[in-house]
């Protein structure tokens, strides 16, 4: 795979096993929540908001991001629901919610995989990240292919035959907003100069949508009646930022799917290591777990290979969309950070 990438590469395996170790905390909160899952979600997001506002108030270049921010979208230059990434980790979150507990973890991954792959080959197609359109090269479908094969046999022996299977729309429509999330929070990014930046306004986004919904819920259904004393189940906010930076940044070296399957990936391994480390819920590690873990390495290997990782523009296909740039045609208009 080419060098200059391999660091990227890393890092977004790496942002995938945090991804499970935030699934985790915030699946310990809601549980001691009494299973309200809108709260777990919104103290998640929302602890992650402020300590990115505070950071805002201490570091001037941060500030100076969310200016030209706010400036691009005001010229036009970015558009308004650009900024708006965050929903689509909101709609993730209350998805997990609504339908973990009908089709169960197992299924519930396959359906975001399949979602993601779907959205990342789409999405890259038509130039909605800020590399612009991207062929959907040989290697890329095969890779695309080979992890969500690497999902359902990591999970095969967890499926069972009477699921109402017509809940997997939600998941699979979790699984694109995820890939729209990365996408659009890249053109963030590049218009601050700042990954910091770009994960303010994700966690801005997603705080704000799912503060909508947690008051709806407590209007219906009354507030949790306590708060749970472990301080460690509050830390999602924080490794919510750590990922979501990671991806920020690695959007544009990358390609929306390629870095969807190393973050795929990186959950598939980090969820193996709690379970190894510090298992949960009667948790079990299988054979078909490592099996698929080492199919999806196999996947991003060969995705990252030369004219497997983000493909040359494309010419006379859609067009990017307004605002967004291609890797090797910076937008003049936009200040450098």
């Amino acid at each position: 795979m080419p060098t200059a990438t391999s660091p990227w590469l890393l890092l977004a395996v790496f942002s995938g096993a945090l991804i499970s170790l935030q699934s985790r905390l915030t699946g310990g909160l809601a549980a001691g929540l009494g299973g309200d899952g809108s709260a777990a979600a919104v103290l998640s997001f929302g602890s992650g908001l402020l300590v990115l506002a505070l950071g805002l108030c201490a570091v001037r270049t941060a500030r100076r991001g969310v200016t030209r921010v706010v400036r691009d979208v005001r010229a036009r230059r970015l558009r308004p629901w650009q900024v708006l990434g965050g929903f689509g980790g909101a709609a993730f979150v209350l998805t997990q919610g609504l339908t973990v507990g009908v089709l169960g973890v197992a299924l519930f991954s396959v359906a975001v995989v399949a979602g993601q792959v779907a959205g990342g080959l789409v999405f890259d197609r038509v130039g909605l990240g800020p590399a612009g359109p991207q062929r959907p090269t040989r290697r890329r479908v095969v890779g695309a292919l080979l992890v969500l094969a690497a999902v359902v046999l990591s999970v095969a022996d967890k499926l069972g035959g009477n699921l109402p299977y017509a809940a997997l729309v939600l998941p699979l429509v979790a699984g694109v907003c995820v890939s729209w999330q990365q996408a659009v929070n890249g053109h963030v990014r590049d218009a601050s100069g700042s990954a910091y930046t770009g994960t303010f306004f994700n966690f801005l986004a997603g705080t704000g949508a799912l503060a909508v919904v947690f008051l709806v819920h407590a209007a219906l259904a009354g507030l949790p009646h306590r708060l749970p004393s472990e301080p460690y189940l509050y830390l999602g906010g924080l490794v919510g930022i750590a990922f979501i930076s990671i991806a920020v940044a690695a959007v544009r070296k990358l390609g929306v799917l390629l870095l969807g399957l190393c973050t795929i990936t990186g959950q598939l391994a980090g969820s193996l290591a709690l379970d190894l480390l510090l298992p949960h819920g009667g948790t079990e590690v299988t054979a078909a777990t490592v099996a698929g873990i080492a199919l999806a390495l196999v996947a991003v290997t060969v995705a990252a290979l030369p004219g497997g990782g983000p493909g040359r523009v494309v010419t006379g296909g859609a067009p990017a969309p307004r605002g967004a740039t291609t890797a090797s045609e910076p937008s003049p208009d936009r200040p450098r950070g």
